[in-house]
């Protein structure tokens, strides 16, 4: 499953900023009108209130679970949460997680930055 959460996490920023990209190039990086675009209606804002408090819990998760199994690395999730959105952080703490786990059941050493 590994595979599958690193396949996850490369679509997880490929898909959302291949959508802001594009506005990007077109509008410059005009925050104020990022943002009144972002809430211009009231699907928006229901649709940005969503993704807030998934990531919110994504974070809780992580902060919790990652003490319970003993994850190392976990600002990499955290980060990718806050950058990009629970599109990354998610399948990106499960891939840590288990690539985790699987190197211990091989015996191995775990270490932040890459075994």
């Amino acid at each position: 499953m590994r595979h599958v959460y690193l396949m996850f996490s490369v679509l997880g920023i490929a898909i959302p900023y291949g959508a802001l990209l594009p506005w990007l190039l077109e509008n410059g990086l005009n925050i104020g009108f990022l943002l009144e675009q972002a809430a211009a209606n009231p699907i928006s804002i229901f649709a940005w209130l969503d993704v807030v408090v998934a990531a919110l819990c994504l974070l809780t998760f992580i902060a919790t679970d990652s003490k319970t199994n003993q994850v190392k690395g976990v600002i990499y999730p955290i980060l990718g949460t806050l950058a990009v959105g629970v599109s990354l952080g998610l399948p990106l703490y499960l891939y840590i997680r288990e690539r985790q786990f699987y190197l211990r059941t091989q015996g191995r050493e775990v270490s932040v930055h890459g075994g």
